[in-house]
């Protein structure tokens, strides 16, 4: 990914804008909506992101890694970022090589799994579409997305690892080098792809994802059976031109648990943390980027105050998002802290 001041200067724009909007609209909600104490009282589960391709970029074997979070971490909630542009390079043939060992070690620990599935799947550009769908016609877009991801469905519904479909990763966020028309299409091709889903497999819930800073959550609680939310405490600032500093300092605990509350009520749907951050943010890639840019923004002490964050927001459930560069910085700089007080929050 190339990124340049100008870029970094514009998306900043946009992302102060969104908050101002978001802030307006949840003041309402904070004044109104409170989430119940029991909340609190529960036992919080703690699970983790995967995506092979984020593991190789950091110069690991994915499926060492993914065994690793199985067995060293002990992660037994695991949701898997299926990279459509892996999985069926041909139109005509799907490889389920990866995946087939991924459900099949899952099944043989007791691990359960979400399976973010479509065109949009999480970790950078985004959308990672195959290069042969780039030629198909508009007018079978849609087709062939559903074509895709119901083949997976009919493939993993019989397995007892499979918890949760993820229908696309934050549909309705604006981020990524996702085409125009993928957002053109608002909620449209998403609720085709969720009807898809829940008609192959009825029983099973189904997660949309949304921004938990810069949306109120309400667009995906019409369309999903959980509302799976991102959970964010540091950014870029563009003043600074630096990773680490908090341009969320005024997002309390609250912020997150009366919009929870909120959407449960009135949508009867349930929210969880799909992406809490444990990464860091750089200037460059993960991999190339200096140890002391990357501790600005991720750092054992900002991994407990996260962890004590989400706590206090009173979800029930969190994806821990970076599990991959936390092996990377154990077994690459000797750097184990973070993936060891993961190890000790996931083991609660």
């Amino acid at each position: 990914m190339s990124i340049t001041p100008k870029t970094i200067f514009k998306a900043v724009l946009h992302l102060a804008a969104a908050l101002a909007v978001v802030a307006i609209i949840c003041a309402g909600l904070l004044l109104l909506w409170s989430p119940s104490s029991s909340a609190n009282d529960e036992k919080i589960v703690w699970g983790v992101n995967f995506s092979e391709s984020q593991a190789a970029y950091l110069g690991l074997d994915p499926a060492t890694t993914y065994s690793a979070l199985i067995n060293e971490l002990g992660a037994k909630h695991i949701k898997i970022h299926v990279n459509w542009n892996a999985t069926q390079k041909d139109k005509h043939t799907i490889d389920f090589t990866s995946l087939d060992r991924m459900v099949t070690e899952a099944e043989q620990n007791d691990v359960k799994l979400v399976l973010v599935i479509g065109m949009k799947t999480g970790r950078w550009p985004e959308c990672h579409t195959p290069d042969w769908f780039l030629q198909v016609d508009e007018d079978q877009r849609e087709a062939e997305i559903i074509k895709y991801i119901s083949t997976l469905v009919g493939r993993y519904k019989s397995s007892p690892a499979i918890e949760y479909w993820q229908v696309e990763n934050e549909p309705l966020l604006q981020f990524g080098t996702c085409p125009d028309w993928y957002y053109d299409l608002g909620t449209k091709m998403l609720e085709a792809e969720v009807a898809a889903v829940r008609s192959l497999d009825p029983n099973r819930k189904i997660i949309v994802s949304d921004t938990g800073e810069l949306s109120t959550w309400t667009d995906v609680a019409k369309i999903a059976d959980i509302v799976g939310v991102t959970m964010y405490r540091s950014s870029w600032d563009a003043t600074e031109k630096t990773f680490g500093l908090n341009p969320y300092t005024f997002l309390t605990p609250e912020f997150y648990a009366n919009k929870a509350a909120y959407i449960e009520s009135v949508y009867g749907t349930p929210v969880i943390g799909i992406e809490l951050q444990a990464e860091p943010w750089a200037s460059k890639g993960l991999a190339e980027a200096s140890l002391e840019e990357k501790a600005l923004s991720m750092n054992p002490e900002l991994f407990k105050e996260n962890i004590q964050f989400a706590r206090e927001a009173g979800l029930s459930r969190y994806y821990l998002w970076g599990a991959e560069w936390w092996l990377h910085m154990k077994q690459k700089h000797n750097q184990p802290e973070i993936w060891d007080e993961a190890k000790r929050t996931i083991a609660e």
